[in-house]
């Protein structure tokens, strides 16, 4: 209230609050619990560094790990019940919404996450990284990257892009070899810069549309006066080079190749799944919820660079010399970047149906793809250890490592989509139906090239594990599987078998609603 007293008296204005309590919101802690869970265990990790001794330190790692799967288990009240959602407003929304589509991503994420933990238990030790700073920085990046689905404002997206991708730099330097600092500056500085351009994006929108609730946003861009339609456009436009840069989509995709082989191996299978899994959500969330005025735009530019990803990903990984050095890394490496272009067509194909129906069939490839890559990872961390990086080197690994060679054959057919590894046929079929049922036909035709493309390097790298070796070449000598590798391709490869037999598991959020 404010009153008018005689002239040269002060004025006396009462700011006040029709529902002060109202202000006071409580946090919903079931729905925040997994990523919540990941960032603290990630900081007792950090302090029992400092006091336990070298001796013991081994046990932090088994810690990182339990702490992670706390976090997955953390996710089954979220399973069972509806939507929650906290930290809300009353005429914005909320900021952290644990939906269907968040509950997936976070699957994806802390699963992730744990498979890399067990791969890493052994590679900490024999590399002799620093444990404190490794299990740190493993678990904090989880929590970002479990964060970032859930978050539905554009500041809290970009804070979890960043919390995940911060820790990630620092991952890839650990190596002491020369090569892990060299990559994670060529990592560093593209990320810096895709995160500039991002940010300017984003303010940019924020003064279109006056909100930075997803939700909010839309309604905003779609009511914005039209001097400021230019503005708005070309936020949208910078604001999809960051999340663009996390999934790996050309042309944000050069520092691939180069930081995988640089890194610490389980942590380059962190970053073809985790890392791309949270810059696929933040893309999905900002496309289909704040950008859905303008569907039809960002929906044709996801469909030129998914057709650019997965040609530029396919024809790299189809030019890797077999004998040259890191070349089974780097393979991998470019078919990470061809399959996010495979990832990137429902986004597309959602910008021109003009709903978020065909994110399903992107969540549920995800998911996919995320299981077999790791472990396609975990075999070349197991033949890796006696120093072959080369594709020549798993020649004849059926003979010296039967179980080894059974499982990367599996895991290469999954990402081939050949059966066995029916799972990946099914990913892929319902990647290229989303396609056509929203009228991309010509997408589709470059996807069913690229995926005869990648059958070829697939099937070669398939067949050396049952050649017989050369016999002018020494065979690698590692010894036995420690038992962390050995767990994380068994849970890997008992995962993809499953859901090969009962592919419905994972199939089954194509047809359901994500938000």
């Amino acid at each position: 209230m404010s009153s008018t007293p005689d002239l040269g008296q002060p004025v006396m204005t009462t700011l006040a609050v029709a529902d002060p309590g109202g202000l006071i919101q409580s946090v919903d802690w079931v729905a925040v619990a997994p990523p919540l869970i990941a960032a603290l265990v990630g900081l007792v990790v950090l302090l029992a560094d400092l006091f336990l001794p070298d001796a013991r330190k081994k046990t932090l790692g088994w810690i990182s790990t339990a702490g992670l799967a706390l976090s997955l288990v953390a996710l089954l009240p979220l399973a069972t019940g509806g939507t929650r959602s906290t930290f809300c407003l009353p005429d914005a929304g909320c900021s952290y919404v644990a939906d269907r589509f968040a509950l997936v991503f976070q699957l994806l994420a802390l699963g992730g996450a744990l498979l890399t933990a067990l791969l890493s238990l052994h590679t900490v030790a024999e590399e002799k990284l620093p444990g404190g700073e490794y299990w740190f920085l493993l678990l904090s990046s989880a929590g970002g990257a479990a964060l970032l689905p859930a978050a539905r404002d554009l500041a809290t997206l970009v804070i979890a892009l960043e919390v995940a991708s911060l820790p990630a730099f620092a991952l890839v330097a650990l190596r002491r070899d020369g090569r892990g600092a060299e990559s994670a500056l060529k990592f560093f500085l593209s990320s810096v810069t895709a995160t500039a351009v991002m940010l300017l994006g984003v303010s940019f929108v924020y003064a279109a549309s006056g909100s930075i609730h997803l939700t909010a946003v839309a309604d905003g861009l779609a009511h914005a006066p039209a001097q400021l339609k230019p503005l708005a456009e070309a936020g949208a436009v910078l604001t999809l080079v960051g999340f663009a840069f996390k999934v790996a989509a050309v042309p944000f995709h050069f520092w691939v190749p180069d930081t995988y082989t640089g890194a610490p191996l389980p942590v380059a299978g962190y970053l073809s799944v985790v890392g791309k899994a949270s810059g696929l959500a933040g893309l999905a969330l900002v496309t289909t919820l704040a950008f859905r005025p303008y569907g039809h735009t960002w929906g044709l530019v996801l469909a030129v660079l998914a057709a650019l990803t997965m040609t530029a990903g396919n024809v790299g990984a189809l030019r890797q010399r077999a004998a040259t050095r890191y070349s089974a890394v780097r393979l991998l490496a470019w078919s990470s970047v061809g399959q996010a272009g495979y990832l990137l067509v429902p986004l597309a194909a959602a910008g021109y149906a003009g709903s978020a129906q065909p994110l399903g069939a992107t969540v549920a490839y995800a998911l996919i793809y995320g299981l077999v890559n790791l472990g396609a990872f975990g075999v070349v961390a197991v033949v890796a250890r006696s120093g072959a990086t080369r594709l020549d080197d798993f020649r004849g690994l059926f003979a010296r490592d039967r179980w080894s060679a059974l499982a990367l054959a599996f895991f290469l057919l999954c990402l081939a989509g050949l059966p066995p590894g029916v799972v990946g046929l099914f990913g892929k079929v319902v990647v290229f139906r989303a396609a056509v049922d929203a009228g991309l036909g010509w997408l589709a035709v470059v996807m069913a090239v690229n995926v005869v493309i990648a059958l070829y390097y697939y099937l070669v790298w398939t067949a050396k594990l049952f050649a017989p070796a050369e016999q002018d070449r020494p065979e690698p000598v590692a010894g036995r599987v420690p038992g962390p590798l050995a767990a994380t391709l068994g849970l890997a490869a008992s995962g993809a078998v499953v859901l090969s037999v009962a592919p419905e598991l994972v199939l089954q959020v194509v047809n359901g609603a994500l938000f």
